[in-house]
């Protein structure tokens, strides 16, 4: 079931489960996961993308092996908040994807995690070539946090 607001995803996750972070893009997805208290983002790999089915393949294999109870996608909304192409494409693969799962999914904004994840790197001093296999899942984890970081302010209002 795809969710438009974090709230509703938020009542329709199973307690002590993980919940995976995605950045699509065009030609890769950066694949994060949280813990079961569902407090700190790790990034774990990067798909490089095929066909739909492929990559749906890869995802589901990942969300059984890690028993991953929801799926956040980073939303690319323009950086006036409107939603362009990229978003419709996102949002036409949570629709596809939800056809595949029960899982709950949501969205979450992605402006600037990948200039976020990219100075991150920077500082940590990695190669440019290190830089370019780890941008789309360093980026991914950090759009799990953020929405990490909106799901526990949400635990603590109840």
């Amino acid at each position: 079931m795809i969710f438009d607001d974090i709230d509703g995803f938020a009542g329709a996750l199973a307690p002590m489960q993980a919940v995976a972070g995605l950045d699509l893009g065009e030609r890769t997805i950066g694949v994060a996961v949280s813990d079961t208290f569902l407090s700190v983002a790790t990034p774990l790999e990067t798909i490089r993308r095929k066909k739909f089915g492929l990559d749906a393949e890869k995802l589901l294999a990942i969300v059984a092996a890690r028993n991953i109870g929801g799926l956040i996608l980073g939303l690319p909304r323009n950086m006036d908040g409107t939603e362009g192409p990229r978003c419709q494409s996102t949002r036409a693969f949570a629709r596809n994807l939800a056809r595949l799962t029960d899982l709950p999914i949501t969205f979450w904004d992605e402006r600037l995690s990948t200039v976020a994840a990219e100075k991150a790197l920077l500082e940590a001093d990695t190669t440019r070539k290190r830089r370019a296999e780890v941008i789309d899942h360093v980026a991914a984890s950090y759009i799990l946090q953020g929405a990490l970081d909106r799901l526990r302010h949400l635990r603590a209002e109840l």
